[in-house]
């Protein structure tokens, strides 16, 4: 990858293979030479490999992203199942949240042996959204999250999100990100499939009017990046769902941050702003 005119950076360089984003490992230039440098390289490596066109847009996924609620929907789907007769360990729990209710149930109790009829699997969402209610009725923000969004909006950068919840269980969290009826919502009564099928990212990329390669995916699991992957988009790995660094980079990762702050601190890398 060679620079263009007009597009080279200052700096010592070196050639690294850095890892596999939906095909062969991608070779292309680490430059050292402070912030700036690195920031123009992987702002033009993004173009790069969408042919060279400008990322417009980002899609958030909402539980362990923006708000804090991934181990409180562990904690209750535990309960919900332990009071159904199907104990299990948190962990295994864990490992699932990210998936829409419905495969989640029936994922779980593949793994304990279960049959699980349509039946058990709606009474047991239903169960998960009162527990999840009674414990979280309002919801904390991710830190930077509030800002991050506000930023964009400044900015002038579209973004949307998409989210394997639904209404009304997903209200009070976006109130609490000051998200209002001008964003793109995109939940799981909107699309045939919830993640890991790529219909959420599709659905939501489709009304904030870009292609699949002009936006990325902002995701805490690795259901998000797997969904990314299969809709052809670009994803960003965020640790504040509980997943590690490496978990996150093998699902197909293009950038991992620690949480919506550090994403916010790094948004010129990533070649959205104007």
């Amino acid at each position: 990858m060679t620079p263009r005119a007009g597009g080279s950076v200052a700096g010592v360089v070196r050639s690294a293979v850095v890892r596999e984003v939906g095909g062969p490992s991608i070779r292309f230039l680490l430059i050292r030479g402070g912030a700036r440098c690195r920031t123009a390289l992987v702002a033009r490596i993004a173009g790069d490999l969408y042919g060279g066109k400008h990322m417009r847009a980002l899609i958030f996924d909402l539980d362990g992203t923006l708000v804090d609620t991934v181990y409180a929907h562990v904690f209750t789907w535990q309960q919900a199942l332990a009071e159904a007769g199907m104990p299990i360990d948190g962990w295994r729990i864990h490992r699932r949240i990210g998936m829409s209710g419905g495969l989640f149930a029936r994922a779980v109790a593949r793994e304990l042996g279960r049959p699980l009829s349509k039946d058990e699997s709606d009474a047991l969402q239903r169960r998960h959204a009162e527990l999840f209610e009674q414990l979280m009725p309002e919801r904390r923000p991710l830190p930077g999250a509030v800002e991050l969004l506000r930023h964009l909006r400044e900015a002038g950068v579209l973004y949307g999100v998409a989210t394997s919840g639904a209404r009304p269980g997903i209200d009070s969290s976006l109130e609490s990100l000051g998200i209002g009826p001008d964003t793109v919502v995109i939940e799981r009564g909107d699309v045939a499939r919830a993640k890991p099928e790529p219909d959420l990212f599709l659905a939501c990329a489709e009304r904030l009017g870009v292609g699949p390669r002009e936006c990325y995916v902002v995701g805490d699991a690795v259901w998000d990046l797997l969904a990314a992957r299969r809709a052809d988009m670009l994803s960003i790995g965020l640790l504040s769902g509980g997943y590690g660094e490496d978990e996150l980079t093998k699902a197909g990762a293009y950038r991992v941050y620690r949480d919506a702050a550090e994403l916010d601190d790094s948004l010129d890398e990533l070649g959205v702003l104007p």
